[in-house]
């Protein structure tokens, strides 16, 4: 339970969580003379715990060298496609590979790089055109495929980077690496620095929350995601990610037992806030102080999760927007709304997670129902927030954390293959808060094999993304076992202007 709940706490439940008499008042003159110099110390401490914690729940503030500069962004929504999405089939139309069917892959474009174990044994690597037709659409001219119809409406919105790269090669470090900067899990994530950065824009929810959505095709490959993704690793538990379910209560345990009001619950929250408050001024953990927060902040989600999960007084054209599948809880639609329902409440950071994009096989069957499950919602969330007013300081990223390969893992037919791994180029776009609608960024070659214009690593990524919301991410350091530790880690990093307005 210790990092169930990210917290930001506000001086009205400093309120609630009052100290005893005893604690407030100190040891009676009368008993003074008969005290130790133990106990003294002891009741002093346990004063100055209470001062200390009236402070805490007034609200931790961010940090007072952040921001660096003015930024755009002031919140941010990730839609991360689980399973890494092919670019072929998505946004980096190669017309030129249909001559190319069932030919192998030159040696002079692979130039011997890693492969997967699961490609690793073919005895040839047969070149897989994508059977998908490709468009022209908006000012802009950018290229999409028909399985993203309703995002191709939007281009003039989005910044299309196809030159994506990274190091990692499989599901796992490659995730990790986006998210938090390093393959090896234990480093912040994106949200968890923020949080930390920026500190909260609201008292009754987290200041960064994780949806999970289902997907719809049975037959997709599902790939397994854990906490560690929205962790807050070496930052206090205070930062990392609030997962809310999509299917019963939002929060587990989060409601009050049969037959105990919410005084009673209040009750014994004070007396719980209490007892930790001694344990802090033992041994003075952090961590304990967290624990005060995420308890605090529960007893605040009481009221708050049932109101943002209320859609009942969404219109009519909203709902049309976002389409009929809103009315499925943990659907992608449905998630999407959330997003923009938590950043309207002050969320500072949404994580969505959409799994089933590991089309090793079968791609031309369950690439369409996985476009389907997120085409309309994310051009629906976009959209939404525009109508706002809150896309000039929100920003949307939709992308996974590789690519896929031009040439068909296991068996190719003119009508059915699958694409391995592929580290060395992949595409995502950025709408908002800055964002030049209408950019198409970067080139890949003609077997969107290699990049050969304006590479883009996820280092560079995440520095752009810390820069939209004013943060230099040299100078945004927090220091762990001896060195400064930042999200974009020891290697160059830049921010990508090219996508900036």
């Amino acid at each position: 339970m210790k990092r169930l709940y990210h917290v930001r706490q506000s001086s009205d439940v400093g309120q609630a969580a009052r100290p005893t008499a005893g604690l407030e008042s100190g040891p009676s003159p009368q008993r003074s003379a008969g005290l130790s110099r133990r106990r003294l110390l002891a009741a002093s401490a346990q004063g100055f715990c209470a001062l200390a914690l009236s402070q805490l729940l007034e609200g931790a503030a961010p940090r007072k060298d952040l921001p660096h500069f003015p930024p755009k962004a002031k919140r941010a929504i990730y839609l991360h496609m689980v399973g890494a999405p092919p670019q072929l089939e998505t946004f980096d139309n190669k017309p030129k590979m249909k001559d190319w069917f069932d030919k192998d892959l030159p040696e002079s474009i692979r130039q011997g790089q890693r492969l997967t174990t699961m490609t690793s044994g073919q005895s040839r690597f047969p070149i897989a055109p994508s059977v998908f037709k490709f468009d022209r659409y908006g000012q802009s001219g950018a290229e999409v495929s028909e399985l993203l119809p309703y995002t191709a409406k939007m281009v003039d919105d989005l910044a299309i980077v196809r030159s994506m790269h990274t190091e990692a090669i499989n599901h796992e470090p490659a995730m990790t690496f986006i998210q938090t900067g390093f393959m090896i899990p234990g480093k912040p994530c994106i949200g968890s620095w923020l949080a930390y950065g920026l500190g909260s824009m609201n008292k009754d929810l987290p200041t960064f929350v994780v949806l999970n959505a289902s997907h719809s095709n049975p037959k997709a490959n599902v790939q397994a995601i854990s906490a560690r993704l929205w962790s807050s690793g070496f930052l206090s538990g205070e930062y990392s990610g609030v997962a809310l379910r999509s299917a019963g209560d939002p929060v587990l345990y989060i409601t009050n037992p049969a037959g105990v009001p919410e005084q009673i619950r209040r009750k014994m929250l004070d007396g719980l806030g209490q007892l930790n408050q001694l344990e802090d001024a033992r041994l003075h953990d952090p961590e304990t102080r967290v624990r005060i927060e995420q308890y605090e902040m529960a007893f605040r989600m009481q009221s708050s999760v049932p109101e943002l999960t209320d859609l009942s007084r969404e219109s009519e054209a909203t709902r049309r927007l976002y389409g009929d599948d809103i009315n499925k809880p943990g659907s992608f639609a449905y998630c999407a709304l959330m997003a923009r329902r938590l950043v309207e409440r002050g969320v500072r950071f949404v994580q969505l997670y959409h799994r089933g994009w590991d089309v090793h096989g079968n791609l031309p069957e369950v690439l369409p129902s996985q476009c389907r499950d997120v085409d309309q919602a994310s051009y629906a969330l976009v959209q939404d927030l525009k109508q706002r007013g809150l896309l000039d300081d929100t920003l949307v990223i939709w992308g996974g954390e590789f690519g896929r390969t031009i040439y068909s893992q296991g068996k190719l037919t003119a009508k059915d293959y699958g694409r391995d791994h592929h580290p060395r180029c992949f595409s995502l776009w950025l709408a908002g808060a800055g964002i030049k609608g209408g950019a198409v960024y970067g080139e890949t070659d003609d077997f969107s094999y290699n990049i050969v214009r304006d590479p883009v690593h996820v280092r560079d990524l995440q520095a752009t993304l810390l820069h939209q919301f004013g943060i230099d991410h040299e100078r945004f350091t927090y220091k762990y076992q001896g060195l400064d530790q930042r999200l974009t880690g020891v290697e160059k990093a830049t921010v990508v202007a090219g996508i900036l307005r």
